[in-house]
């Protein structure tokens, strides 16, 4: 028996034990991991690692009825569409791969447009993951910021393929290491990219903390984005994307509010447990 639950009475377990979702389906293992955390003593699961690998060339596919089923319940809880946290990550709308020079005509496009963000929402006043990500610039005297993606992609070009040379940081200490008991930004803390195979690319996130309903799905699928927008630069092809959490919770909101929610979630996973 685990010892947690000895010394700890039942509403207060927290799981150590790791969770690995089964499917790599985005949609599907998102509502596994949700499911998993909303039984019943359960207030942390750690951690969790969610490994994404249904892609069609490139672009991740998802179980659109969780995703609407999602975003009508943040709308109704007055949280971030599914659509908006991921873009903190990777800016879809901005991109046109078709077009030459694509990622520094995104890279300048967003830069423009910088300031406009950060004054649409308080929650940008430290930066976000994809100004983080192309502008990172320690609050040191004399810094000078750097494009993280363009560098790790002009690295790969130029033949480096080593793997500590293809990531990038997120979490600055000159900004982050703050007494704040509650900072909100950033929760994602570094990005790794590696070559698999003779011409794909796995993405991986890490959070020592991640909201399961607020963000994690989001998360997702910003990530995968990301994933594939630097698998093209660096003509390859995203098969997989990993999300590790070493916390994960159910987030600002508690169970009793989720419970309608995860009760028609755990309906439609059983009932399309088959189509799998």
């Amino acid at each position: 028996m685990d010892v947690l639950s000895i010394v700890l009475p039942r509403r207060y377990l927290i799981l150590t034990e790791p969770l690995y979702p089964a499917s790599h389906n985005l949609s599907l293992a998102w509502a596994d991991a949700f499911l998993r955390l909303s039984d019943t003593g359960v207030t942390e699961l750690s951690p969790v690692v969610i490994v994404v690998k249904d892609f069609v060339d490139g672009v991740v596919r998802e179980d659109n009825e969780i995703r609407r089923l999602l975003d009508v319940e943040m709308k109704r809880l007055g949280q971030r569409s599914c659509e908006d946290v991921a873009s903190t990550i990777f800016p879809i709308s901005m991109w046109n791969p078709s077009i030459p020079d694509n990622a520094e005509q995104l890279f300048a496009r967003y830069e423009r447009i910088w300031p406009a963000i950060k004054h649409s929402d308080r929650a940008n006043n430290k930066g976000n993951y994809f100004r983080r990500l192309t502008n990172y610039c320690p609050d040191v005297p004399n810094a000078l910021p750097v494009n993280q993606l363009k560098h790790v992609i002009d690295t790969f070009r130029r033949g480096n393929h080593r793997r500590s040379a293809l990531q990038a940081a997120v979490f600055d200490p000159t900004r982050d290491h703050v007494h704040n008991r509650i900072l909100g930004f950033p929760c994602l803390q570094q990005v790794a990219f590696a070559p698999i195979g003779h011409k794909g690319l796995s993405v991986t996130g890490f959070y020592p903390l991640q909201y399961m309903f607020e963000k994690a799905y989001g998360n997702y699928l910003g990530l995968c984005r990301l994933g594939n927008f630097m698998a093209s630069q660096m003509d390859r092809t995203l098969v997989q994307m990993t999300c590790i959490a070493a916390v994960l919770t159910l987030g600002n909101h508690g169970k009793s509010d989720l419970k309608p929610f995860g009760d028609n979630l755990r309906q439609y996973r059983l009932a399309h447990r088959n189509e799998e």
